[in-house]
Protein backbone atom coordinates (compact mmCIF):
# COMPACT_ATOMS: atom_id res chain seq x y z
CA UNK A 1 0.00 0.00 0.00
CA UNK A 2 1.90 3.41 -1.37
CA UNK A 3 2.05 6.16 1.74
CA UNK A 4 -1.72 8.14 1.76
CA UNK A 5 -1.17 12.13 2.35
CA UNK A 6 -4.85 13.39 3.33
CA UNK A 7 -4.61 17.89 2.70
CA UNK A 8 -7.09 20.01 4.10
CA UNK A 9 -7.21 23.01 1.59
CA UNK A 10 -7.39 26.21 2.73
CA UNK A 11 -5.98 29.76 1.23
CA UNK A 12 -3.02 30.08 3.29
CA UNK A 13 -2.67 27.07 5.94
CA UNK A 14 -2.67 23.78 4.67
CA UNK A 15 -3.06 20.78 7.28
CA UNK A 16 -1.31 17.45 6.41
CA UNK A 17 -1.67 14.03 7.53
CA UNK A 18 0.37 10.86 6.45
CA UNK A 19 -0.94 7.86 6.91
CA UNK A 20 1.90 4.38 5.90
CA UNK A 21 -0.35 1.75 7.57
CA UNK A 22 -4.49 1.77 6.46
CA UNK A 23 -6.35 4.02 9.37
CA UNK A 24 -3.45 5.03 11.30
CA UNK A 25 -1.75 8.63 11.38
CA UNK A 26 2.17 8.09 11.47
CA UNK A 27 2.88 12.18 11.17
CA UNK A 28 0.40 15.69 10.86
CA UNK A 29 2.16 18.72 9.81
CA UNK A 30 0.53 22.34 9.32
CA UNK A 31 2.16 24.09 6.55
CA UNK A 32 1.92 27.27 4.77
CA UNK A 33 1.44 27.76 1.14
CA UNK A 34 5.56 27.53 0.55
CA UNK A 35 6.17 25.20 2.69
CA UNK A 36 3.46 23.10 1.43
CA UNK A 37 4.86 23.57 -2.14
CA UNK A 38 8.15 22.53 -0.96
CA UNK A 39 6.64 19.43 0.76
CA UNK A 40 5.09 18.05 -2.48
CA UNK A 41 8.35 17.87 -4.28
CA UNK A 42 9.98 16.71 -1.96
CA UNK A 43 8.49 13.04 -1.99
CA UNK A 44 10.38 11.02 -4.02
CA UNK A 45 8.16 8.12 -3.87
CA UNK A 46 4.95 8.12 -5.35
CA UNK A 47 2.30 9.08 -2.81
CA UNK A 48 -1.65 8.55 -2.79
CA UNK A 49 -2.79 12.30 -2.12
CA UNK A 50 -6.13 12.54 -0.81
CA UNK A 51 -8.28 15.93 -1.05
CA UNK A 52 -11.76 17.31 -1.06
CA UNK A 53 -12.71 18.15 -4.13
CA UNK A 54 -12.58 22.27 -3.17
CA UNK A 55 -11.18 25.67 -4.52
CA UNK A 56 -7.63 24.92 -5.43
CA UNK A 57 -7.84 20.75 -5.32
CA UNK A 58 -8.10 20.83 -9.34
CA UNK A 59 -4.25 23.16 -9.55
CA UNK A 60 -3.04 21.05 -6.56
CA UNK A 61 -4.19 17.49 -8.04
CA UNK A 62 -2.28 18.64 -11.48
CA UNK A 63 0.88 19.52 -9.63
CA UNK A 64 0.99 16.52 -7.96
CA UNK A 65 0.05 14.88 -10.60
CA UNK A 66 3.26 16.34 -12.43
CA UNK A 67 5.38 14.95 -9.83
CA UNK A 68 4.24 11.10 -10.43
CA UNK A 69 1.99 11.43 -7.87
CA UNK A 70 -1.71 9.53 -7.64
CA UNK A 71 -4.57 12.58 -6.71
CA UNK A 72 -7.57 11.27 -5.20
CA UNK A 73 -10.56 13.99 -5.03
CA UNK A 74 -13.52 13.42 -2.86
CA UNK A 75 -16.64 15.46 -2.64
CA UNK A 76 -17.10 17.48 0.34
CA UNK A 77 -20.10 16.14 0.98
CA UNK A 78 -19.54 12.11 1.38
CA UNK A 79 -16.49 13.42 3.37
CA UNK A 80 -18.48 15.09 6.00
CA UNK A 81 -20.39 11.86 7.62
CA UNK A 82 -16.95 10.39 8.31
CA UNK A 83 -15.90 13.91 10.57
CA UNK A 84 -16.23 13.04 14.17
CA UNK A 85 -16.48 15.63 16.92
CA UNK A 86 -15.96 19.26 16.20
CA UNK A 87 -15.06 20.46 13.16
CA UNK A 88 -10.96 21.35 12.34
CA UNK A 89 -8.41 21.00 9.90
CA UNK A 90 -7.32 17.86 11.95
CA UNK A 91 -10.43 16.28 12.02
CA UNK A 92 -11.09 17.07 8.46
CA UNK A 93 -7.74 15.17 7.45
CA UNK A 94 -8.95 12.11 9.57
CA UNK A 95 -12.24 12.18 7.72
CA UNK A 96 -10.73 12.06 4.19
CA UNK A 97 -8.55 9.40 5.05
CA UNK A 98 -11.23 7.08 6.32
CA UNK A 99 -13.61 8.32 3.15
CA UNK A 100 -11.11 7.49 1.09
CA UNK A 101 -11.31 3.72 2.44
CA UNK A 102 -14.86 3.56 1.12
CA UNK A 103 -14.34 1.81 -2.14
CA UNK A 104 -17.80 2.93 -3.02
CA UNK A 105 -17.38 6.73 -2.92
CA UNK A 106 -16.15 7.22 -6.46
CA UNK A 107 -13.64 10.14 -6.84
CA UNK A 108 -13.53 13.25 -8.80
CA UNK A 109 -12.15 13.47 -11.72
CA UNK A 110 -8.94 16.29 -11.76
CA UNK A 111 -9.82 18.68 -14.48
CA UNK A 112 -7.14 19.75 -16.86
CA UNK A 113 -6.30 23.75 -17.42
CA UNK A 114 -8.21 23.53 -20.71
CA UNK A 115 -11.61 22.86 -18.70
CA UNK A 116 -11.03 24.86 -16.05
CA UNK A 117 -10.85 27.88 -18.00
CA UNK A 118 -14.27 26.73 -20.31
CA UNK A 119 -16.02 26.16 -17.11
CA UNK A 120 -14.68 29.90 -15.85
CA UNK A 121 -15.57 31.32 -19.49
CA UNK A 122 -19.30 29.57 -18.82
CA UNK A 123 -19.48 30.95 -15.26
CA UNK A 124 -18.71 34.33 -16.27
CA UNK A 125 -21.44 34.04 -19.04
CA UNK A 126 -23.74 33.07 -16.28
CA UNK A 127 -22.80 35.93 -14.24
CA UNK A 128 -23.18 38.55 -16.60
CA UNK A 129 -26.39 37.20 -17.76
CA UNK A 130 -28.24 37.18 -13.62
CA UNK A 131 -26.67 40.81 -13.80
CA UNK A 132 -28.05 42.04 -16.62
CA UNK A 133 -31.43 40.90 -15.71
CA UNK A 134 -31.38 41.79 -12.05
CA UNK A 135 -30.78 45.70 -13.81
CA UNK A 136 -33.54 45.00 -15.95
CA UNK A 137 -35.49 44.06 -13.22
CA UNK A 138 -34.68 47.02 -11.36
CA UNK A 139 -35.38 49.91 -13.71
CA UNK A 140 -38.61 47.91 -14.64
CA UNK A 141 -39.83 48.02 -10.84
CA UNK A 142 -38.76 51.73 -10.48
CA UNK A 143 -40.90 52.76 -13.52
CA UNK A 144 -43.89 50.73 -11.76
CA UNK A 145 -43.44 52.67 -8.74
CA UNK A 146 -43.36 56.19 -10.87
CA UNK A 147 -46.55 55.08 -11.99
CA UNK A 148 -44.98 54.39 -15.89
CA UNK A 149 -46.25 51.45 -17.22
CA UNK A 150 -42.88 49.41 -18.66
CA UNK A 151 -43.39 46.39 -21.77
CA UNK A 152 -43.88 43.04 -19.48
CA UNK A 153 -41.18 41.46 -22.87
CA UNK A 154 -37.62 42.40 -22.74
CA UNK A 155 -36.84 43.08 -26.04
CA UNK A 156 -39.79 45.85 -25.68
CA UNK A 157 -38.96 46.94 -22.52
CA UNK A 158 -35.16 47.53 -23.83
CA UNK A 159 -36.55 49.03 -26.91
CA UNK A 160 -38.10 51.94 -25.22
CA UNK A 161 -35.87 52.01 -22.07
CA UNK A 162 -34.26 54.64 -23.72
CA UNK A 163 -37.78 56.60 -23.83
CA UNK A 164 -39.06 56.37 -20.58
CA UNK A 165 -35.93 57.66 -19.06
CA UNK A 166 -36.92 60.54 -20.85
CA UNK A 167 -40.80 60.98 -19.16
CA UNK A 168 -41.11 63.91 -16.88
CA UNK A 169 -41.39 61.97 -13.87
CA UNK A 170 -38.07 60.95 -13.75
CA UNK A 171 -36.23 63.95 -14.58
CA UNK A 172 -34.83 63.96 -11.39
CA UNK A 173 -32.63 61.08 -11.02
CA UNK A 174 -32.75 60.74 -15.42
CA UNK A 175 -28.62 60.41 -14.66
CA UNK A 176 -28.54 57.53 -12.45
CA UNK A 177 -31.11 55.54 -14.86
CA UNK A 178 -29.30 55.83 -17.42
CA UNK A 179 -26.04 54.16 -15.65
CA UNK A 180 -28.09 51.25 -15.36
CA UNK A 181 -29.31 51.21 -18.86
CA UNK A 182 -25.56 51.39 -19.22
CA UNK A 183 -24.97 48.37 -17.37
CA UNK A 184 -27.47 46.55 -18.86
CA UNK A 185 -25.97 47.08 -22.58
CA UNK A 186 -21.91 46.16 -20.94
CA UNK A 187 -23.46 43.17 -19.47
CA UNK A 188 -25.41 42.12 -22.89
CA UNK A 189 -22.48 42.80 -25.14
CA UNK A 190 -19.82 41.22 -22.55
CA UNK A 191 -22.66 37.85 -22.82
CA UNK A 192 -22.55 38.01 -26.82
CA UNK A 193 -18.89 38.13 -26.69
CA UNK A 194 -18.66 35.30 -24.17
CA UNK A 195 -21.25 32.85 -26.77
CA UNK A 196 -19.14 34.33 -29.61
CA UNK A 197 -15.87 32.87 -27.78
CA UNK A 198 -16.99 29.67 -26.73
CA UNK A 199 -18.07 29.32 -30.54
CA UNK A 200 -14.59 29.75 -31.52
CA UNK A 201 -12.89 27.84 -29.31
CA UNK A 202 -15.41 24.72 -30.57
CA UNK A 203 -15.87 25.41 -33.91
CA UNK A 204 -13.14 22.28 -34.83
CA UNK A 205 -14.02 20.19 -31.74
CA UNK A 206 -15.56 16.70 -33.50
CA UNK A 207 -17.42 15.51 -29.97
CA UNK A 208 -19.52 19.52 -29.74
CA UNK A 209 -20.08 18.92 -33.25
CA UNK A 210 -21.79 15.52 -32.69
CA UNK A 211 -23.57 16.90 -29.64
CA UNK A 212 -24.48 20.02 -31.35
CA UNK A 213 -26.71 17.45 -33.36
CA UNK A 214 -29.29 16.81 -31.09
CA UNK A 215 -32.73 17.92 -30.76
CA UNK A 216 -32.18 20.63 -27.97
CA UNK A 217 -28.63 20.43 -27.83
CA UNK A 218 -26.59 23.54 -29.33
CA UNK A 219 -22.69 24.85 -29.19
CA UNK A 220 -23.23 25.90 -25.95
CA UNK A 221 -24.88 23.19 -24.32
CA UNK A 222 -22.61 20.69 -25.62
CA UNK A 223 -19.39 22.90 -24.32
CA UNK A 224 -20.45 22.89 -21.36
CA UNK A 225 -21.47 19.55 -20.91
CA UNK A 226 -18.03 18.57 -22.49
CA UNK A 227 -16.11 20.80 -20.22
CA UNK A 228 -18.04 19.29 -17.31
CA UNK A 229 -17.91 15.38 -17.60
CA UNK A 230 -14.46 15.22 -19.28
CA UNK A 231 -14.24 11.43 -20.07
CA UNK A 232 -18.04 9.62 -20.39
CA UNK A 233 -16.45 6.23 -20.02
CA UNK A 234 -16.45 6.52 -16.34
CA UNK A 235 -20.24 6.27 -16.68
CA UNK A 236 -21.44 2.66 -17.47
CA UNK A 237 -24.25 4.02 -18.84
CA UNK A 238 -26.51 7.08 -19.74
CA UNK A 239 -28.98 6.40 -16.84
CA UNK A 240 -26.15 7.29 -14.73
CA UNK A 241 -24.53 10.41 -16.45
CA UNK A 242 -28.21 11.40 -16.36
CA UNK A 243 -28.03 10.44 -12.08
CA UNK A 244 -24.75 13.07 -11.45
CA UNK A 245 -26.38 15.29 -13.17
CA UNK A 246 -29.17 15.86 -11.11
CA UNK A 247 -31.67 14.32 -13.95
CA UNK A 248 -33.64 11.14 -12.24
CA UNK A 249 -36.33 10.76 -10.01
CA UNK A 250 -35.39 11.06 -5.82
CA UNK A 251 -36.34 7.61 -4.55
CA UNK A 252 -38.26 7.10 -1.28
CA UNK A 253 -38.38 3.27 -0.83
CA UNK A 254 -38.41 1.20 2.40
CA UNK A 255 -39.12 -2.62 2.31
CA UNK A 256 -41.70 -3.44 -0.45
CA UNK A 257 -42.79 0.05 -0.90
CA UNK A 258 -40.97 2.25 -3.26
CA UNK A 259 -42.06 5.72 -3.92
CA UNK A 260 -40.27 7.92 -7.12
CA UNK A 261 -40.65 11.88 -6.38
CA UNK A 262 -39.05 14.72 -8.49
CA UNK A 263 -35.78 14.98 -10.20
CA UNK A 264 -32.99 14.70 -7.50
CA UNK A 265 -31.54 17.82 -8.47
CA UNK A 266 -28.02 17.12 -7.39
CA UNK A 267 -24.81 17.74 -9.78
CA UNK A 268 -23.99 20.52 -12.19
CA UNK A 269 -26.48 22.76 -11.44
CA UNK A 270 -25.75 25.01 -15.14
CA UNK A 271 -25.43 22.01 -17.09
CA UNK A 272 -28.92 20.67 -16.13
CA UNK A 273 -30.49 24.25 -16.83
CA UNK A 274 -28.66 24.23 -20.18
CA UNK A 275 -30.61 20.88 -20.77
CA UNK A 276 -34.40 21.77 -19.65
CA UNK A 277 -34.25 24.95 -21.71
CA UNK A 278 -32.85 22.92 -24.55
CA UNK A 279 -35.37 20.39 -23.55
CA UNK A 280 -38.33 23.40 -23.83
CA UNK A 281 -37.20 24.47 -26.99
CA UNK A 282 -37.30 20.58 -28.76
CA UNK A 283 -40.77 20.63 -27.18
CA UNK A 284 -42.09 23.16 -28.61
CA UNK A 285 -40.89 22.90 -31.97
CA UNK A 286 -42.25 19.41 -31.83
CA UNK A 287 -45.68 20.70 -31.15
CA UNK A 288 -45.28 23.41 -33.45
CA UNK A 289 -44.33 20.56 -36.57
CA UNK A 290 -47.55 18.31 -34.82
CA UNK A 291 -49.47 21.18 -36.22
CA UNK A 292 -48.05 21.76 -39.16
CA UNK A 293 -46.67 18.76 -40.67
CA UNK A 294 -47.65 15.81 -38.56
CA UNK A 295 -45.72 13.31 -41.15
CA UNK A 296 -42.56 14.87 -40.45
CA UNK A 297 -42.15 14.34 -37.21
CA UNK A 298 -39.35 11.78 -35.66
CA UNK A 299 -40.01 8.93 -33.20
CA UNK A 300 -38.64 10.72 -30.57
CA UNK A 301 -40.66 13.94 -31.45
CA UNK A 302 -43.53 11.71 -31.39
CA UNK A 303 -42.94 10.39 -28.37
CA UNK A 304 -42.73 13.96 -26.45
CA UNK A 305 -45.75 15.26 -28.24
CA UNK A 306 -47.39 12.00 -26.37
CA UNK A 307 -45.70 12.93 -23.08
CA UNK A 308 -46.96 16.78 -22.89
CA UNK A 309 -50.63 15.54 -23.67
CA UNK A 310 -50.40 12.61 -20.61
CA UNK A 311 -48.40 14.50 -17.55
CA UNK A 312 -48.13 17.92 -19.17
CA UNK A 313 -45.58 20.76 -20.72
CA UNK A 314 -42.92 21.30 -17.81
CA UNK A 315 -42.96 17.68 -16.79
CA UNK A 316 -42.45 16.66 -20.20
CA UNK A 317 -39.94 19.14 -20.93
CA UNK A 318 -37.65 17.56 -17.69
CA UNK A 319 -38.74 14.41 -19.33
CA UNK A 320 -37.04 15.26 -22.62
CA UNK A 321 -33.71 16.79 -20.86
CA UNK A 322 -33.42 13.20 -19.00
CA UNK A 323 -33.59 11.78 -22.60
CA UNK A 324 -31.49 13.75 -24.32
CA UNK A 325 -28.83 13.00 -21.75
CA UNK A 326 -28.78 9.67 -22.29
CA UNK A 327 -28.63 9.84 -25.95
CA UNK A 328 -25.58 12.19 -25.90
CA UNK A 329 -23.94 9.49 -23.76
CA UNK A 330 -24.76 7.03 -26.43
CA UNK A 331 -23.28 9.88 -28.94
CA UNK A 332 -20.31 10.28 -27.47
CA UNK A 333 -19.58 7.39 -26.01
CA UNK A 334 -20.60 5.02 -28.99
CA UNK A 335 -19.50 7.46 -31.99
CA UNK A 336 -22.35 7.45 -33.81
CA UNK A 337 -24.83 10.17 -35.21
CA UNK A 338 -27.68 11.47 -33.83
CA UNK A 339 -31.10 10.19 -35.02
CA UNK A 340 -34.76 10.98 -34.11
CA UNK A 341 -35.87 7.74 -35.17
CA UNK A 342 -33.28 5.39 -33.35
CA UNK A 343 -34.99 2.51 -31.89
CA UNK A 344 -32.83 0.72 -28.98
CA UNK A 345 -32.98 -3.67 -29.92
CA UNK A 346 -32.98 -4.20 -26.04
CA UNK A 347 -36.75 -5.09 -24.90
CA UNK A 348 -38.25 -1.89 -23.16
Amino acid sequence: MPKQIAVDLAKSVYQVAESVCASQVSQRRRLSREAFLRYIQEQTEPVEWLMEACGTAHYWGRFAQSQGHRVILLRARYVKPYRRRNKTDRNDCDAILEAARCAGIHPVPVKSHEQQQLQQLHGLRETWRKSRTQRINLLRDIFREMGIEAPASTAAFLRAANELVKRPEVVASRGQRQIVLAEINLYEQCRVECEQQLARWHADDAIVRKLDEVSGIGVLTASALKTAVGQPERFASGRQLSAWLGMTPREFSSGDRRKLGHISRQGNTYVRTLLIHGARAALLAAQHCQTKTPQRLTRLQRWVVATAARIGHNKAAVALANKLVRICWAVWCHERRFSGEWQSSRPA
